[in-house]
């Protein structure tokens, strides 16, 4: 568990105390409110009687589940304390007197003899004084007397569409009156905006949520810095409710699916691999534990084949991923648990591919390093038992793989957990390396993602049948045309076409292209439609070259220049990956590059042609070094400007998508969508080959997007974005609609990847840049208004 420092408590008043008038004073001693700040029950009770009272307070011991309660531990939630008295307690003694704000009393008008005190005290004064001085510190404080009744409040006078948030597009009057914490609720304060009143909408969820009755609360904490308070709710909250850890109590839930609606999937069912006897007595006495689960527990053959995939799609269930073993320090008992892992949104329960990388910089940026590396695990051993680092380990993905990054997470976390000077750090990087050869040689480097002609690597899954985890009636379309030929249903047409009894060479290309799609992440797009499976992309080879560059780094640092691979028994050196690398670098620039546009593009194996849709994966080949300073260049020159729109990279052109229409429906990887990858990708691309100016504009427009759309909309966070839309970007009319949009009062995880790209694009902000973005300025006005040297820090 995290160290989470000095646990503070806040006791509130019992269920009797919640019906007493406004002003009785509270009779318990509050221990750090939410605010943070230390303020005494009674006003008659004087700051040293308080202290003497705290001192003799005990520390309250409870579950690990108040760790989670940001009203049980402020700074865990909300970040740093925010009561300036405190901080100048604790840090400091004021040098000079402090200037108030005048109101009705006056501020130097006390005897002579106490005016000393104001250079070591600050006076406790009755309740609309005290909000007046902290209003002018920008720490006002209210009392919420009565949570349920605010909220419904709340929501009757401003959610005016009844989405349950609070958003520019909300008609109300955007204002409302609460109590102030001095008198207890009986003065009262006008909060106001859609900013100030979304976010108290959000406090007040999750105290409710929490089973709070009243609270006290900072202005500080509905009025903070936009930018603060995404980054700090990433860091401290999202992630945690992103985090998953299979263990026999959880099991049940996680093995749950609800995408495949067949009798037999209604139990929840674990798949373990053939030889992990420790993992199958773990689930077996989960399944013991609890009965009521009906948890289903089953061994996978040695040999895993398309036939055998295909046979489980009636009865799907988790994979098993790696686990740990814990011994109790006072039992001296043993027993398993999975390592961490985060899911790309709150509704997965999966370990997902590609997700786990992008999230995992962000993790790594958070120093949630135990999380990144327990995925690095899982990799390991799916690689071992399942062959591939699969699409998300549920059964119908076993014969589907993901964009490959495993060497690059496993060097980044290798550095955090002590590198070099870690002798099991070094171990730990040694089997992911092994692991990552196992996989190039297997499954990239082998037919059918190899072309042996060009020696490029496309997305080539197998498998047989109609994908059974897609919506009953996505293929309709596609097989009415057959159930006509059959004279047959859909029903009836699917159970013949899966079963073999009737066989249309073109419907199984279709299927082919379409798993294919599921491979690189990027579904759907008009990029792949149809034609995945022949392609060999851009972004593919471009991470291969990575993994080629990076396994020669590690053998020449970590195996003493010669590899013995332990399942092939091939002897390999830093010299023959390089020669790899330089091999697939001079077919990637003779089938892909083009001069004239700037693009690399997808090479289409089946025809022997280049492609001609302009992706923002190009920059890919910047990220993974294998372009070269020319085309890096070139890539600036031509291809940035035609994929630079305001919101930051769109997935490609508006003319690479071509027309839209009633039988050509948007797809969620094209113009005018933005996804967080590709923007991350491009920043660190563009900064290594000398572009840094490039992504810092790069990383303000997305960041502006993503800010505007959190202070306007709720505190959302999204999946994806439409980086064309000033005003409503995270609304998203494609197929699969917008992961992360759908919630009510507070978003409590955003969604994975773009969490990270949040925190990433930070680090290219100086201040300034970051003071315009808590204001919502525009991209446009903000680059209009830099002083000539502050432009070259965005190359404009």
């Amino acid at each position: 568990m995290e160290k989470l420092g000095h646990l503070k408590t806040f006791n509130f008043p019992s269920n009797d105390d919640n019906n007493n008038k406004k002003g009785d004073q509270l009779q318990s001693v509050e221990s750090t409110p939410i605010g943070g700040s230390t303020t005494p029950t009674s006003p008659s009770q004087s700051s040293g009687d308080q202290e003497r009272l705290m001192s003799k307070t005990p520390r309250r011991i409870s579950s690990t589940n108040e760790y989670n309660d940001p009203f049980s531990n402020a700074e865990i939630y909300y970040g740093p304390e925010t009561d300036p008295r405190k901080a100048t307690a604790k840090y400091q003694k004021p040098k000079k007197k402090l200037n108030r704000t005048r109101t009705m009393s006056v501020f130097g008008n006390i005897s002579t003899s106490r005016q000393s005190m104001l250079d070591e005290h600050y006076l406790k004064r009755r309740g609309s004084e005290d909000d007046t001085y902290l209003s002018s510190k920008g720490n006002r404080r209210f009392f919420i007397e009565d949570v349920d009744a605010t909220l419904d409040e709340l929501l009757r006078n401003e959610d005016t569409d009844r989405n349950y948030q609070i958003t520019i597009e909300d008609k109300g009057p955007k204002v409302i009156k609460v109590g102030t914490a001095n008198s207890f609720g009986f003065n009262h304060i006008n909060i106001r905006g859609t900013y100030m009143l979304s976010n108290l909408l959000q406090e007040l969820t999750i105290a409710k949520s929490f089973g709070r009755h009243q609270i006290f609360l900072d202005e500080a904490r509905i009025n903070e810095d936009p930018v603060n308070r995404l980054s700090r709710l990433i860091t401290n909250q999202f992630w945690n409710n992103l985090t998953r850890r299979i263990d026999l109590y959880n099991i049940g839930e996680m093995a749950r699916d609800t995408k495949i609606d067949t009798p037999e999937a209604k139990n929840p069912r674990v798949y373990v691999p053939f030889d992990c006897p420790d993992q199958y007595a773990f689930y077996i006495q989960a399944a013991q534990m609890n009965p009521s689960l009906k948890l289903e527990v089953e061994y996978l053959p040695e040999a895993i084949t398309p036939e055998y995939v295909k046979s489980l799609n009636r009865t799907p269930g988790l994979l098993a991923l790696a686990m740990e073993e814990h011994v109790n320090p006072s039992t001296g008992e043993s027993s398993l648990i999975g390592y961490p892992y985060a899911v790309p949104g709150g509704r997965f329960n999966e370990l997902y591919g590609w997700d786990s990388y992008m999230i995992a910089l962000g993790l790594l940026e958070s120093n949630k390093v135990d999380i990144a590396k327990g995925m690095v695990e899982h990799f390991i051993f799916e690689i071992k038992h399942y062959g591939k680092i699969l699409n998300a380990n549920r059964s119908y993905y076993l014969c589907r793989s993901q964009p490959p990054f495993l060497t690059d997470m496993a060097n980044m976390v290798f550095h955090r957990i002590g590198g070099d000077n870690n002798p099991s750090a070094i171990n730990f990087l040694k089997r992911a390396f092994v692991s990552a050869i196992k996989e190039y040689k297997t499954v990239w480097a082998s037919e059918p993602r190899l072309d042996p002609e060009t020696g490029l690597s496309c997305y080539h899954p197998d498998g047989i049948g109609i994908p059974p985890e897609t919506e009953p009636d996505h293929f309709d379309t596609i097989l009415y045309p057959y159930a006509k030929k059959y004279n047959c249903t859909l029903e009836e047409f699917r159970k013949m076409y899966n079963n073999g009894d009737v066989k249309e060479p073109t419907l199984d290309e279709f299927f082919l292209h379409d798993r294919a799609v599921r491979e690189p992440g990027h579904d759907t797009t008009y990029r792949f439609e149809g034609v995945c499976a022949y392609l060999a992309t851009i972004d593919l080879n471009a991470l291969l070259y990575k993994y080629e560059t990076d396994i020669a780094d590690a053998i020449e640092q970590y195996f003493g220049d010669k590899f013995v691979d332990p399942n092939d028994y091939s002897v390999s050196t830093s010299a023959h990956w390089r020669k790899l690398a330089e091999d697939r670098k001079v077919r990637v620039n003779k089938y892909m590059w083009d001069e004239e546009s700037g693009v690399f593009f997808d090479y289409n194996v089946h025809i022997r042609k280049r492609t001609s849709y302009e992706s923002a994966t190009t920059f890919w080949a910047l990220w993974a070094g294998l372009a070269t300073p020319h085309q890096a260049q070139v890539m600036v020159e031509k291809a940035l400007p035609k994929l630079e729109m305001l919101g930051g990279l769109v997935c490609g052109t508006e003319q690479s998508r071509g027309p839209i229409s009633i039988n050509r429906p948007v797809r969620q990887w094209d113009y005018p969508f933005g996804w967080a990858p590709h923007q991350i990708l491009a920043w660190k691309g563009l900064s290594d080959y000398g572009f840094q100016g490039d992504a810092t504009r790069l990383a303000y427009r997305w960041l502006f997007m993503m800010t505007k759309a959190f202070v306007d909309f709720n505190g959302i966070v999204v999946e994806k974005y439409n980086v064309t839309s000033g005003i409503d970007p995270h609304r998203v009319e494609a197929e699969y609609g917008n992961q992360g949009a759908d919630f009510k009062g507070v978003a409590k995880e955003g969604f994975g990847w773009v969490n990270s790209s949040y925190l990433l694009g930070l680090k290219y902000m100086d201040s300034h840049a970051r003071r315009a973005l808590g204001t919502c300025i525009p991209p446009e006005p903000f680059f209009n208004n830099l002083r000539g040297d502050q432009k070259k820090i965005y190359n404009l």
